[in-house]
């Protein structure tokens, strides 16, 4: 399959895709973490749309997008909710973000998008959460899916995670202020990416 990573630096998703024999490439604005010669550092947008110049066909297989979720998660009412100084960036958000989603429809015959529980007008498919596949934290995760099936869990290990101390299950949450936290926020967890990867490799 002709697979692209939108929103992706790590790697992790289009690793696993790869590591299954697909044609897999991401996209970022920032370059790979792992200096992949198939990582596209530039808009997103445009390698959607650059799928013939890319992959010889009509359409991507499928598209799998991790959009910024800076100014759309309800964590971040405090500053982007309305009546809050940044609520312009919240609108600008959502309107870039439905409309990628949709431009992703277009380009591929499967999208997959990612985001946190936040505001955005379209409903998601499912929410996930890591400890069902595999990673005993929570990090409540939508996935709003355009024919794909819902994501399944793998490896559920929420009785490990229900012993651990809410610092432990809420790693991400109690990251300490720095340059790189909310990039580490971002990435995708292994074995949500080899979920993917395996459920819907054959699409």
């Amino acid at each position: 399959m002709n697979v692209l990573i939108a929103y992706e630096c790590s790697g992790n998703t289009r690793n696993a895709f790869r590591d299954l024999g697909h044609n897999a490439f991401s996209v970022d604005l920032k370059p790979s973490k792992d200096d992949s010669p198939y990582h596209f550092t530039c808009d997103a947008l445009e390698i959607m749309m650059c799928h013939n110049a890319i992959v010889n066909e009509d359409h991507w297989d499928l598209i799998i997008m991790h959009p910024d979720c800076t100014a759309l998660a309800v964590s971040g009412n405090s500053t982007y909710a309305k009546g809050k100084p940044k609520y312009h960036k919240r609108v600008e958000a959502i309107c870039y973000t439905t409309s990628a989603f949709y431009l992703a429809q277009r380009c591929a015959k499967s999208v997959c998008m990612e985001n946190p529980v936040g505001v955005l007008p379209i409903k998601p498919t499912q929410y996930i959460q890591p400890y069902e596949f595999g990673h005993p934290e929570s990090k409540k995760t939508g996935l709003w899916l355009h024919n794909l099936e819902p994501l399944k869990e793998t490896d559920n290990v929420k009785h490990i995670f229900d012993e651990l101390p809410k610092s432990e299950q809420q790693r991400l949450h109690w990251l300490p202020p720095s340059k790189d936290r909310a990039e580490i926020r971002s990435i995708t967890f292994q074995g949500i990416s080899k979920a993917m990867a395996e459920q819907w490799g054959q699409a």
